[in-house]
């Protein structure tokens, strides 16, 4: 099996990405959690961000597969 990224990795890699709204990389709040069973079947992603933007408001989610890649945004 491959190593998978710790859910600290996967948290730096949520804030590096700029807001899709604003493009602030400032977030009030960001929640990792382990992918459900249908987002690993379907995505291969093993953690879901869900992040609200400190500047605008905007909650986003995405996914992140085992080696920090994401794999949805929305």
């Amino acid at each position: 099996m491959d190593p998978v990224i710790s859910r600290e990795r996967a948290e730096v890699i949520a804030r590096a990405q700029a807001c899709g709204h604003c493009l602030e990389y400032t977030f009030k709040k960001v929640s990792v959690k382990p992918a459900s069973e249908a987002h690993q079947r379907e995505l291969q992603a093993v953690w879901i961000v869900r992040r609200i933007c400190g500047v605008c408001g905007l909650e986003t989610e995405m996914g992140l597969d085992a080696d920090g890649d994401i794999v949805f945004l929305g």
